[in-house]
């Protein structure tokens, strides 16, 4: 049985001390994904029509064998030897992930399977926001005096949702949107510190628009069916819904906070397309230098995308830098996270 350690003294403030990601080896380009496109479905598209439309050269993909718990167990390995730490050396486990293993149980328990631990362990899912709301949840839980250290995951394998062989065009538009789609995974700690830390945290959520994309297949509803195991989704009709919402969550955070772009280190944003990512730089105003682009070799990682863009840039931090986090996700919802490097 779990036992719960009450945190000793009150803790103020939970910080990222460690941060991986992990990208499978197989590389996928999009002329090679629309040559298999064209194949299996007898469709004639026009030349490097992928490429042209998203932007997105190449995305990464899980072969065989590799599931979303393989990409999480290894970039927490990863995360979990940056930080001196061993498995037992943390006592809650989310698996945060718009994809997993099976219905149940929890993918989080497959994680720590294989990691040796015996943390609480429970698994976050809400789109492309998975990952910070798991950040988000850990945090919450470490600050209630729940847990001591948290190991956030996320293993994200949204290309075995891609429909490589649609029946017509009709087929080709309803899941246009799952051709982005690249795998990876990530891992943060999380722990109290004494400087720095997760400043400020806000969400705003349009539940209205839930039916706009996704992958409808595994529960009550379509229980069973291949029919409903592919992303389907229409990204201009998800595109105008962002627009239609506006950067209130952003201008919230900044009149909130009293912080301006310029006083980030980076601004990691979740990245859909290259048009996409255009567009919400010309809406926001953030600078491109202060970005951390990974769409056009990666395609959208869906939740693991922040992660991954974390890991790049996490050496070249130093004390007191801050980050932006801005997710993305289908449902819909937007969400900002700032943290400071202790």
């Amino acid at each position: 049985m779990h036992t719960d350690h009450a945190a000793r003294g009150p803790v103020l403030r939970v910080g990222i001390t460690s941060v991986a990601s992990c990208l499978p080896e197989l590389a996928v380009t999009s002329q090679h994904l629309q040559e298999q496109i064209s194949t299996a479905s007898g469709l004639r598209l026009p030349a490097r029509m992928l490429e042209r439309v998203t932007g997105i050269v190449s995305r990464r993909a899980a072969a065989e064998g590799e599931y979303a718990s393989t990409l999480a167990v290894r970039a927490a390995r990863t995360a979990l030897l940056r930080a001196g730490l061993a498995p037992y050396d943390v006592d809650l486990l989310v698996f945060a992930s718009a994809t997993r293993d099976m219905a149940e149980p929890a993918t989080a328990h497959v994680v720590q399977a294989e990691l040796g631990s015996r943390a609480h362990a429970l698994d976050v899912t809400n789109a492309c926001n998975s990952f910070v709301n798991g950040i988000d949840t850990a945090r919450a839980m470490i600050l209630a005096g729940r847990a001591r250290r948290a190991l956030v995951v996320t293993g994200e394998t949204p290309s075995r949702a891609v429909r490589h062989a649609p029946s017509g065009p009709g087929q080709l538009r309803d899941g246009f949107a799952g051709y982005t789609f690249g795998d990876a995974g990530a891992a943060v700690v999380l722990e109290a510190v004494e400087q720095g830390g997760i400043l400020d945290v806000d969400t705003e959520t349009h539940s209205e628009h839930w039916r706009v994309g996704g992958i409808f297949g595994g529960g009550s509803r379509h229980p069973r069916g291949d029919e409903h195991t592919y992303f389907r989704g229409d990204g201009t009709e998800l595109r105008e819904v962002f627009e239609k919402i506006g950067t209130s969550v952003l201008d919230r955070m900044r009149l909130r906070t009293g912080l301006d772009w310029g006083d980030f280190r980076y601004v990691l944003v979740h990245q859909v397309t290259v048009p996409y990512l255009e567009r919400f730089v010309e809406l926001t105003g953030i600078p491109r230098d202060r970005l951390v682009v990974t769409v056009p070799e990666l395609g959208n990682m869906a939740s693991a995308t922040l992660g991954v863009q974390l890991d790049r840039v996490h050496g070249r931090l130093l004390p007191g830098d801050r980050v932006l986090f801005v997710g993305l996700g289908g449902g819909v919802s937007l969400m900002t996270m700032v943290w400071e490097k202790a």
